[in-house]
């Protein structure tokens, strides 16, 4: 199983998403892409739903001896989630991890003003919010990025992910009302084997889906109203 690109996988998921929305689920959708990589897969959903799309920046918290190597997670000003078993593995304290934190949560609220241009997250509270991300290898992020959202009282949780681990399944399955996904491959060592392109998405490329999806349901209001 590989998937062609980020596209063709959001592509599928909006499938089966949109059919959950002619049955009559997802009430009102709100599409949060986990920024970069979750952008280009978020796009085809919102698109296929005709829901607005935004962003839920969430930021890796690296070991300090490795910095690729995620030992939890921030979202928002919401506290830190860790991977406990990893800290106790590697000997590592929240105390320890204060500096990295900081810096992580800098670079999120810079990204927060880069792409939504100083516009506020989206009242989400008594909507069916899904979340979407490229694919789930620990799922540390996405389970900090569902925390923050859960706060923001949506009337339902959705993760989308078009690939993901077994383990990851059962940890962000547990924060989420559903975890939806279209492979689930073992053994599994990380998002990008399972693509034939995997490259990485620019802030430039993130800021244009952001606009025109704005565009586009500009648009269809615009025709709602007519």
């Amino acid at each position: 199983m590989l998937l062609r690109n980020r596209t063709e996988a959001g592509r599928e998921l909006a499938v089966r998403l949109a059919g959950r929305q002619r049955e009559g689920g997802l009430t009102d959708p709100v599409v949060l892409a986990l920024p970069r990589g979750g952008v280009p897969v978020a796009v085809e959903i919102a698109e296929a739903l005709g829901a607005p799309l935004d962003v839920l920046v969430v930021r890796k918290i690296g070991a300090p001896f490795n910095p690729e190597l995620g030992v939890g997670a921030v979202a928002g000003d919401a506290p830190p989630l860790y991977d406990e078993r990893t800290l106790a593995m590697l000997d590592l304290t929240e105390d320890r991890l204060g500096p990295t934190v900081a810096r992580e949560r800098t670079e999120l609220h810079r990204r927060e003003d880069l792409y939504r241009g100083g516009r506020p997250m989206p009242d989400v509270h008594g909507r069916t919010v899904v979340v979407v991300d490229d694919g789930l290898a620990t799922g540390v992020t996405a389970r900090a990025a569902l925390r923050s959202a859960r706060g923001l009282e949506p009337a339902e949780l959705i993760m989308a992910v078009p690939v993901c681990s077994r383990e990851a399944a059962e940890l962000v399955g547990a924060e989420a009302d559903e975890l939806i996904w279209l492979h689930q491959p073992r053994p599994f060592s990380s998002v990008g084997q399972w693509y034939l392109d995997f490259d990485q998405v620019s802030d430039d490329e993130v800021v244009r889906m952001l606009t025109a999806a704005r565009a586009d349901a500009r648009d269809r209001g615009s025709s709602d109203d007519g």
